[in-house]
C-alpha cells in the first residue's frame, strides 16, 4: 500500500466514524499539532487547551482574516469541535490519548468570534 492509498484508507475510516467534518478539518488539526511542535521545539503530548490555541494561531497564520470562514466551511465552529476531531484521530490511531486527557478539555477554550 502506497502513501496515497494509506491516506485514503485512513480518511475512509474517519468518514465512517464521524462525517460531521470535512476531511480537511482532520488534516488541519494534524498540521496545527505539527506547527505547535515545531514552534515549541517539543515532540510529544500537548494538552487539549494548548492544541486548541495552536489551531487558532495556525489558522490565523495560514488564512489570515478568512480563518473563521475557512474553519466554519470545514465544520469547525468552536473549540469543542477541535476536541471531537482530536478524539476521532485518536480512535483511528493517529493520535494517542493520555490517561488524564478528556474531551471536555477542549470546551470553551476561547470564543472563535473574538479570536
Amino acid at each position: 500500500m502506497n502513501d496515497l492509498e494509506l491516506t485514503q484508507a485512513i480518511l475512509q475510516r474517519i468518514r465512517a466514524l464521524d462525517g460531521r467534518y470535512h476531511e480537511r478539518a482532520y488534516l488541519f488539526v494534524l498540521a496545527a499539532l505539527e506547527y505547535w511542535q515545531r514552534k515549541a521545539g517539543v515532540r510529544g503530548h500537548i494538552a487539549g487547551p494548548d492544541l486548541a490555541r495552536a489551531c487558532r494561531d495556525f489558522a490565523l497564520e495560514q488564512f489570515g482574516l478568512t480563518a473563521r470562514t475557512v474553519l466554519s466551511h470545514w465544520g469547525i465552529e468552536d473549540t469543542a469541535d477541535i476536541g471531537r476531531i482530536v478524539y476521532v484521530l485518536i480512535d483511528v490511531g493517529l493520535l494517542i490519548r493520555q490517561p488524564t486527557d478528556k474531551i471536555e478539555d477542549f470546551d470553551r477554550v476561547f470564543d472563535f468570534r473574538k479570536a
